[in-house]
């Protein structure tokens, strides 16, 4: 059966099935009411997690070993329309073969703490099922070949983070953040929906090998060149940029990072220190090559990195508890990628840089994992150093501030204390008209129904027996 399947598309193939596996069969039991004991779900959560991980591995050896820089496994179409097709495509290159074995990495190590940390707590089954189905979208979105693949992915990640920022159930705060969380991956998933039908609309498919120009042709990424004239470049890449910038927290979408940090600290760790928070900038490192069609586009991505790198960094400073601290550092790394990404699109001999952002993104994520895991046990140390020694720890003032006028420091302080007022903006503008939209439709609904249940009665009543001859003609 297997004869003349090649090994790198059976280890490929490996790479997706333990993801859906795992969410099938805990996600499953839950359905049916009878959710599997903790141990069997920690040491289920863990061989489907090194399946995957030790195929990816295998998938990247067999590409050094064969020279090879680009493996596609095509899965059909599922959908086919006329002039248009749906198809679902995945690839392993330089890109994203190193990103899945990341996930991989991560996800592992943050359900292994997990075993401990969420240990007798009534929601484990519930945080593994997410967890499952955030470790299914990441894989889809890394390894998609198609933009309609990465948006199934893209879903996957944004419904499972949302859930879990509500996790806590029993208290009002984590609800309504998770709902804030969801209304803004709302306007970030729009985004990438419309770049797809824009791509669909162009080309007449979305498929990114065709798109970069990589059919047919030695090239892979990230040397490859995007086959769009300069005006359907900017609109597609300005969608997507807003998509990123949902996605990664990304000025002016920032407001939503602190309200997230109401879930586990596992899911903090893995979401918004980790993976989650990088996906905007994976986004645009598989979409690089159409950054650099357009001057305004990759000036656009350099001002947007630098402008959330210096926001985060000063609203880094000024917070009170140690995980808004740390998301926020993250979100300063993350600005960083993002202006990489953009210098590297700048000039062809820069492409190189590409490696650079994500080397650094690989790096950070790391980082920031263990700093989150790390911070419940840190600040317990912490007060313990303190109580040992009878006070608080000395506490050195940055040297930068001795030469920023006072009115400028001051400003600076209430403007990084109200996180740039961005949380008001978003709750202004997106939140609050998203509500109104849709209370308006609710309303609509209600009224249609009310209507519609109004002739239905007086049509049953008209063909009553009890009617008359008279009221019959």
């Amino acid at each position: 059966m297997f004869e003349n399947v090649p090994i790198s598309t059976i280890c490929g193939v490996a790479v997706i099935v333990s993801p859906v596996c795992l969410m099938g069969v805990l996600g499953l039991s839950s359905l049916l009411g009878r959710p599997l004991p903790e141990r069997s779900i920690t040491r289920f959560v863990q061989s489907a997690i090194v399946t995957g991980l030790v195929a990816a591995v295998g998938v990247l050896v067999l590409m050094l070993v064969q020279g090879t820089r680009h493996v596609p496994i095509e899965l059909g179409n599922w959908v086919v329309i006329d002039h248009f097709h749906f198809s679902v495509k995945l690839v392993f290159d330089r890109l994203s073969v190193p990103f899945v074995i990341l996930t991989f990495l991560l996800c592992g190590t943050v359900s292994a703490f997990a075993d401990k940390y969420m240990h007798r707590e009534p929601g484990f089954n519930r945080f593994f099922v997410l967890l499952a189905m955030f470790v299914l979208g990441m894989i889809v979105a890394s390894l998609a070949g198609t933009i309609e693949t990465l948006f199934a992915g893209w879903e996957l990640v944004g419904v499972s983070s949302a859930l879990l920022v509500a996790f806590f159930q029993e208290r009002p705060a984590p609800p309504r953040n998770g709902l804030r969380v969801w209304s803004v991956y709302r306007i970030s998933d729009a985004a990438l929906l419309v770049a797809a039908v824009v791509m669909h609309h162009l080309s007449g498919e979305g498929d990114f090998d065709k798109l970069m120009g990589l059919t047919g042709s030695g090239n892979s990424w990230p040397f490859c060149q995007a086959s769009l004239p300069q005006h359907e470049a900017l609109i597609v890449g300005l969608l997507l940029l807003v998509a990123a910038a949902g996605k990664s927290a990304l000025i002016p979408f920032s407001g939503w990072l602190p309200r997230a940090m109401e879930g586990p600290t596992p899911s903090s760790a893995v979401f918004y220190g980790a993976l989650s928070v990088h996906l905007g900038a994976y986004l645009l490192l598989r979409v690089s090559p159409i950054l650099e069609l357009s001057p305004w586009l990759w000036v656009a991505v350099m001002v947007l990195g630098l402008a959330t790198a210096l926001f985060a960094a000063l609203a880094t400073r000024v917070q009170t508890d140690i995980k808004s601290a740390l998301s926020y550092a993250s979100l300063t790394q993350v600005g960083i990628i993002v202006a990489e990404i953009g210098l590297a699109s700048s000039w062809q001999p820069l492409h190189v840089l590409r490696y650079l952002a994500l080397a650094h993104l690989i790096g950070h994520a790391c980082l920031r994992t263990l700093q989150f895991l790390r911070a419940p046990t840190l600040l317990h140390d912490y007060h313990t150093l303190e109580n040992a020694i009878g006070g608080h720890l000395p506490h050195s003032a940055s040297g930068v501030q001795s030469w920023v006028p006072e009115p400028v420091r001051n400003w600076a302080y209430r403007f990084a204390f109200e996180r740039g007022y961005l949380d008001v903006w978003l709750s202004d503008y997106i939140a609050r008209p998203f509500l109104l939209v849709f209370q308006w439709c609710d309303g609509l609904e209600r009224k249609w129904t009310d209507f519609l249940s109004r002739g239905q009665s007086r049509e049953s009543d008209r063909l009553s027996p009890s009617a008359t001859m008279d009221d019959l003609s």
